[in-house]
């Protein structure tokens, strides 16, 4: 017992957990010793909540994200004013959106935007426009879509994974969100290896909070004896600092160039169903080959060689592309960084709910919405489309469950169908509309996807894998229950109280 208690006490997450607890117990007592014998402090940081209100005001920041931040200054005045000023002047992070910003720019001559998006334009001018939208803020031109493939679960996606990973003759890059031991890490471990043996170029990135406090310390450097090189993307530390909410969020397994993969599926047991958290973990995930592939691949070098200079050393990895013998629409990579002010996951699924006129098909785990995206699901439904969305009925975060509560009954009085998946947790994210559009990759129906992390996705085109979604979304309906006004109106007074309380600090979560 006493041993256990000893393993709890100094366990890298009890320190990390403590280091934060000391730095705010330390700031609140800093401010109230000081606003208990200094009445000029006090008055001096009421004043600089007024100041930043009135900026905050006057800024082109999203009404949702204004709205909390001026709530906070009024209930907490002496420390909201303090920790806005921490996360905007984004102490330390600067020459990281500096050197992002330059990876971008140093890299958009290796993904050049061919004719393609002419025979799109005859096609389909609402969706050319998105593209072009795509190509200028997303950074990733559109292609001819060859031989893309739909994974309607997590463990249909892990086979294809490792199929293709044997294919692996010259490189295999892997950036995931989540990496936790078990089989589903473990038997792709055992093919990397076994590819680094034979002189593939394997490289594994993870995010610093997303993966650290799942894996022993260290961990990652003793694969470094295999030949797998992995880097760590913005380690997690025990500072209170602005950078900690920008995570890599994404999703990618790259082979070769001409291969990759993306979706909501990490590497960890409960996304194939290995490992029983939530009831049926439901995912979604894709496949592309060919120009797609390529981007992907940029994609990952752009966070992995982010502190070098590039003098042409991307070509190396250039596969040389053979002429498929069929094309199947278009897809588009793209990704969304909150490095700059443009916020283009979230306005590609505006524009596909805005030119929506049969249908909108969504399925994602969590719903905290900005007024635009309200606005849109409401007025496309008003105007007769065909709007549902299916969500978990077993949640991962409780509060996120209670702030989705919070837009059920609006969502619900403008005709726009909602629907839970009885067996467990849906964790895709994915879009399909008219049987002409649709997205998948990793991009959640929430404020810290939409503005603060790094995000990756395809828009597809015209293509039949836009089928496979609609068929993958109309099967999960058969598992579903569909939400009522009645079902709102039943809820205790007490959770909707919490979903209230809650959704004014949403953007802030």
């Amino acid at each position: 017992m006493l041993r256990r208690l000893i393993r709890i006490l100094f366990n890298r997450n009890t320190l990390f957990v403590l280091m934060l607890m000391l730095q705010i117990a330390f700031l609140v007592l800093t401010t109230l010793f000081l606003s208990q014998n200094y009445i000029w402090v006090y008055a001096g940081l009421l004043i600089l909540d007024v100041i930043l209100a009135v900026y905050l005001c006057n800024t082109a920041e999203n009404p949702s994200y204004k709205i909390p931040w001026l709530m906070a200054m009024l209930i907490f005045p002496l420390y909201t004013g303090l920790a806005y000023l921490l996360v905007k002047t984004d102490v330390g992070h600067r020459s990281f959106k500096k050197n992002y910003a330059r990876r971008v720019a140093e890299t958009r001559k290796y993904l050049p935007q061919k004719a393609y998006i002419t025979e799109l334009l005859r096609m389909n001018p609402v969706h050319a426009n998105l593209a072009r939208y795509v190509m200028h803020y997303g950074g990733y031109p559109v292609y001819l879509n060859e031989a893309s493939e739909y994974f309607a679960l997590g463990e249909q996606m892990f086979e294809a994974m490792k199929r293709e990973i044997r294919k692996a003759k010259n490189y295999l890059f892997l950036e995931f969100f989540i990496i936790a031991k078990g089989t589903m890490w473990e038997e792709l471990l055992t093919l990397l290896k076994e590819k680094a043996a034979q002189g593939v170029d394997v490289r594994i990135m993870y995010d610093g909070f997303g993966t650290q406090f799942l894996m022993p310390m260290k961990y990652f450097c003793k694969l470094e004896k295999y030949g797998i090189q992995c880097r760590v993307f913005n380690s997690f530390r025990p500072f209170l600092t602005s950078s900690q909410n920008n995570r890599d969020h994404r999703k990618i397994l790259v082979i070769d160039g001409h291969t990759a993969f993306t979706g909501g599926i990490n590497i960890a047991d409960e996304y194939i169903n290995r490992k029983i958290r939530f009831g049926q973990w439901k995912d979604g995930g894709m496949m592309c080959r060919g120009g797609a592939a390529w981007s992907f691949t940029i994609m990952f070098l752009q966070l992995w060689n982010l502190e070098e200079t590039d003098n042409g050393e991307l070509e190396a990895y250039r596969p040389d592309f053979m002429p498929a013998s069929c094309y199947d629409g278009f897809i588009q990579p793209y990704c969304d960084s909150p490095t700059d002010s443009e916020s283009t996951g979230r306005n590609v699924y505006l524009d596909i709910i805005n030119n929506a006129q049969n249908y909108v098909y969504i399925m994602t785990p969590y719903l905290i919405l900005d007024h635009e995206l309200v606005t849109a699901l409401s007025l496309a439904a008003k105007k007769g489309v065909d709007v549902r969305l299916i969500m978990p009925h077993i949640p991962d975060k409780w509060y996120a469950y209670s702030i989705a509560w919070s837009y059920y009954k609006e969502l619900l009085s403008e005709h726009v169908r909602i629907f839970e998946y009885l067996p467990g947790f849906v964790h895709a994210k994915n879009f399909c509309s008219d049987d002409r559009i649709g997205v998948v990759g990793t991009i959640n129906m929430d404020y810290r996807s939409l503005y603060l992390h790094f995000e990756c996705a395809a828009v597809i085109y015209q293509s039949r894998m836009i089928l496979d979604i609609k068929k993958d979304f109309q099967e999960s309906l058969q598992k579903c229950v569909e939400i009522t006004p009645e079902d709102c109106e039943k809820r205790p007074i007490s959770k909707r109280a919490v979903s209230w309380l809650l959704k004014l600090f949403a953007p802030l979560m």
